[in-house]
C-alpha cells in the first residue's frame, strides 16, 4: 500500500480531524473517500459532456411523459 502525505495548516488539520471524529472514521479514510469521490464526479461530468455533444436531439420531460402515456 502506498502513502501520500498532505501538508495543511493547523486550522485545517483541526477541522479535518474533528470532522473525521464526528463521522466516526479515520482521517485517512475520510481523505481517501473525498478524493475518490471528487475524481468520480469529475469523470461523470466529462462523460456527460461527451455524450451530450454527440446527441442530435433532446426531448423535454413533458414530451417523454406524453410519449410514454404518463
Amino acid at each position: 500500500m502506498a502513502t501520500i502525505s498532505l501538508r495543511v495548516d493547523d486550522r485545517d488539520s483541526k477541522l479535518i480531524r474533528d470532522y473525521a471524529k464526528l463521522k466516526n472514521t479515520s482521517v485517512s479514510d475520510l481523505m481517501r473517500n473525498a478524493i475518490i469521490e471528487k475524481i468520480e464526479d469529475e469523470l461523470d461530468v466529462e462523460n456527460f459532456d461527451r455524450v451530450l455533444a454527440t446527441m442530435e436531439k433532446t426531448h423535454s420531460l413533458d414530451d417523454v411523459k406524453k410519449e410514454l402515456g404518463l
